[in-house]
């Protein structure tokens, strides 16, 4: 919440008093801090790290289960060994997608939570929950099959938060200029995949699959105690932020955040919002590929290619190792391209393209082919390639609207991630014999023809500039509220 300054221009910013007169500022910036030992580590890469190692962790618990299920599951014509349970392809089903139900209808929740509480509490709290199922999934196994899907629907709808979460601190901490760049923290996700599948089959071989549940959940609270020390809200909570570069960060980001601080969500203008829509929908398709290869990527190894536990782990998770370097790739090059005056939106298009049309296309051409070699490869392109939506329609939900990128993801990912559990309640109703490579021609061909179709409304409808309900001012406002918001813009001109 902004208020209107007195005569010494003192306002309040969320319950933060600062004083933007010309003495205080002289005296501040008299001020030397006293040399502190990481100081040449910007903050905004410590957040890039925790951003990044945030998601890797995230993933590698929600992803731990899709390879531990093939050794929790007893062999067709195979004696059952202990904790092994005789569970359909249904269940399976079940169990696997029980997490999306709920990360699906986080989303919103998430949205709120992250604009009243900020992201630190909601990303750290959310994480514990996550982790602390993780250690209890072993026992509840055991137990039912019904504890076991409890305990993955309260993880999903945990790590449903995350999202939200972080998308709504970039606004306020990253530049422009950066955003792309940063997005590719985001695919940490990707390492923690490439890492879970490998590490998981390694356990599974030497010990068992509970070991797994217990190896993972220990690392998310570990990660909690770091994330609590070191993450805030915005520049302006940092205790350890210089001087130097608080005020670069607030300079940046003052005309896309102006009048954003203490905002409420609002959800009408979102949900009327042709460029969000459009975000949604393309997506979708996306999110439709991604859990194709992220969900049964195990099994069709397993059971259609015929890799042993420990090989099946190292060829599922390294494509997804491949990827995060092929975000970073992608989005340093969509920073390049909008430096050297390349349209934004022309930008972002493409790189949605590239990351849904050729996967979409590379997916059917897998289903065709019977040549493990050339499966592989296509398999690695199509899931790098899927990274490319960072610097596409991903990262355009923060040029839309960075003073609410936190609820617009969350009204996105409600549409999109609808399809985490869509795709897989979809492939199990085709896939009745996961030996059977006509019946995953039919699932694949599917992936195909949503990744294409739901392009088509981003290529017609995408927008790359901040609508006018991203500020608490209209875009029509007029010169009173210029000079009410005044202030603000100057403190981010002169903060010390």
């Amino acid at each position: 919440m902004v208020n209107v300054p007195t005569k010494d221009h003192r306002f309040t910013i969320n319950g933060h008093t600062t004083s933007n007169n010309n003495t205080e500022r002289e005296d501040d910036e008299d001020v030397q801090q006293p040399p502190r030992l990481f100081d040449f580590i910007p903050c905004r890469v410590v957040l890039y790290l925790l951003s990044w190692s945030g998601f890797l962790v995230s993933f590698v618990m929600r992803n731990d289960i899709n390879i531990a299920i093939v050794e929790m599951v007893v062999q067709p014509n195979a004696p059952a060994k202990e904790d092994q349970f005789d569970w359909s392809f249904s269940v399976r089903s079940i169990i696997l997608g029980a997490f999306y139900w709920w990360y699906v209808v986080a989303q919103v929740a998430g949205g709120v939570a992250t604009q009243r509480f900020g992201t630190k509490a909601v990303f750290g709290w959310s994480q514990l929950a996550t982790a602390v199922c993780s250690l209890l999934i072993p026992t509840a196994a055991r137990i039912h099959f019904g504890w076991l899907v409890a305990l993955r629907s309260i993880q999903g709808f945990a790590s449903g938060l995350t999202w939200p979460a972080m998308y709504a601190v970039v606004g306020y901490w990253i530049p422009p200029a950066e955003r792309s760049r940063f997005m590719s923290s985001f695919q940490g996700f990707s390492i923690g995949i490439g890492l879970t599948y490998p590490l998981c089959g390694w356990i599974i071989a030497h010990w068992s699959w509970p070991p797994v549940f217990y190896t993972t959940g220990t690392i998310g609270v570990a990660w909690c105690i770091v994330w609590w020390y070191l993450a805030f809200n915005r520049p302006s909570d940092h205790p350890r932020i210089t001087i130097a570069e608080r005020t670069m960060i607030e300079e940046a980001v003052a005309d896309d955040i102006r009048g954003g601080y203490g905002m409420s969500p609002r959800w009408r203008a979102i949900f009327t919002s042709i460029p969000a829509w459009s975000i949604a929908i393309t997506t979708f398709g996306r999110i439709w590929l991604h859990y194709m290869f992220i969900m049964f990527g195990p099994v069709y190894m397993n059971d259609v290619l015929g890799f042993d536990i420990e090989t099946n782990g190292i060829l599922s998770g390294a494509p997804f190792l491949c990827s995060y370097l092929s975000a970073v790739i992608f989005c340093a090059i969509a920073d390049w391209l909008v430096a050297h005056s390349v349209s934004l939106l022309l930008v972002r298009k493409i790189f949605t393209a590239v990351s849904q049309v050729l996967p979409g296309i590379l997916i059917f051409c897998i289903a065709w082919s019977h040549n493990q070699i050339v499966v592989l490869i296509m398999w690695f392109v199509a899931v790098s390639c899927i990274t490319a939506g960072y610097a596409g329609a991903m990262a355009n939900i923060i040029d839309i609207a960075p003073n609410l990128a936190g609820p617009v993801l969350a009204f996105a990912q409600t549409i999109h991630m609808s399809a985490s559990f869509i795709a897989p309640i979809a492939a199990s109703a085709i896939v009745t014999d996961s030996r059977d490579t006509s019946q995953w021609m039919v699932a694949f061909g599917l992936a195909t023809a949503v990744s294409i179709v739901t392009y088509l409304p981003y290529l017609a409808k995408a927008q790359a500039q901040p609508q006018p309900w991203n500020f608490k001012e209209d875009s029509t406002k007029t010169k009173d509220d210029d000079d009410a918001t005044a202030p603000l813009q100057d403190m981010t001109n002169h903060v010390a």
